[in-house]
C-alpha cells in the first residue's frame, strides 16, 4: 500500500515512518511536512500541488488546521483518507463529514486499540454505576497543543451515552463554592515531561471508588492502529468510519 504521510516530520510521522520501513505491506512514497527531509527515504513536500508520486491512501498525523488542504487533495485524487489528528473545530468536523459523502474517511480521536475497547467499558460502567460521580483525568507530554485531549472527550461521550446523554462536561475547576452537580463530569488535563498518553476514568460512589486507566507506553500503539485503519479503509466505499467499525462493537 502506497501512503502519503501528512505530518511526516512530526513525532508521530517519524514513528509511522519507522513502522513502515519494517513492514512488507506499507510503503510511504511521499510526505508533507516542514524541513528538508534529508534523512527520509521518501520525498518531502510542503505543498500538496507539488506531489508527483501516485498514492493509494492519505494518512494524516499533522495539525487540524491543515484539514482543508488535505480534503481538497483527497477529493482531487479520489483516494481514501485516515485522519489521526485531534483538536478539530466544529467547522472542520463539518468539512470532514461533508467530504465523507464522496469518499471513504476514517476519523477517530485515538488510534489505540486499547482505548477504543476502553470506550465500550466506560459506557457500560456509566450505565451500571448510575449513582456514581464520574471524573476524567488525562495526562500528556509538555508539547501537546490541545486540551483536553480528543480521547478525554471521547471518554466523556462514552460515559454520557451510558447515562442517556444527560451529563455535562466541565473542564477543570477553579474558585470557591464548587460543590459538584450530579450530572457534572470534571475533565482534568495534566501536561509534563514525555508522557505519551494516560487516561483515567474515576467512578466515585458512597464509600467506594472504581478507576479504569489506559497508559500508552510508546507512540507505536497509535502508529500501529493508524496502519490498521489504512488496511481497513482501503476496501471501503464512501462514508465516515472509526475504530468501532474495525473492532465490530
Amino acid at each position: 500500500m502506497k501512503i502519503l504521510l501528512v505530518g511526516a516530520t512530526g513525532g508521530m510521522g517519524k514513528t509511522v515512518t519507522e513502522l513502515c520501513e519494517n513492514s512488507k505491506d506499507f510503503k510511504i512514497v511521499a510526505g508533507i511536512g516542514i524541513g528538508s527531509g534529508e534523512r527520509l527515504s521518501y520525498p518531502l513536500y510542503q505543498n500538496f500541488e507539488d506531489i508527483k508520486e501516485k498514492v493509494d491512501i492519505i494518512l494524516d498525523f499533522s495539525h487540524h488546521s491543515l484539514i482543508g488542504s488535505i480534503l481538497n487533495y483527497t477529493k482531487e485524487e479520489q483516494k481514501p483518507l485516515v485522519i489521526a489528528t485531534t483538536g478539530h473545530t466544529a467547522e472542520e468536523i463539518e468539512k470532514i463529514n461533508k467530504a465523507s459523502e464522496e469518499l471513504p474517511i476514517f476519523f477517530t480521536g485515538n488510534m489505540s486499540i486499547g482505548i477504543n475497547i476502553l470506550l465500550a467499558v466506560v459506557e457500560n460502567l456509566s450505565k451500571g454505576l448510575f449513582d456514581f460521580d464520574i471524573e476524567i483525568i488525562e495526562k500528556h507530554h509538555n508539547l501537546k497543543k490541545d486540551s483536553p485531549s480528543g480521547t478525554a472527550k471521547m471518554l466523556f461521550d462514552a460515559a454520557n451515552k451510558g447515562r442517556g446523554n444527560e451529563l455535562v462536561e466541565k473542564d477543570g475547576r477553579e474558585g470557591t463554592n464548587l460543590s459538584r452537580e450530579k450530572s457534572e463530569v470534571g475533565v482534568h488535563a495534566i501536561r509534563g515531561g514525555t508522557i505519551v498518553g494516560e487516561h483515567t476514568v474515576l467512578f466515585a460512589g458512597l464509600d467506594e471508588t472504581i478507576e479504569i486507566t489506559h497508559r500508552a507506553q510508546s507512540k507505536k500503539v497509535f502508529g500501529a492502529g493508524a496502519l490498521k485503519a489504512c488496511s481497513f479503509i482501503i476496501n471501503q466505499s464512501k462514508g465516515l468510519y472509526d475504530m468501532k467499525d474495525i473492532l465490530n462493537f
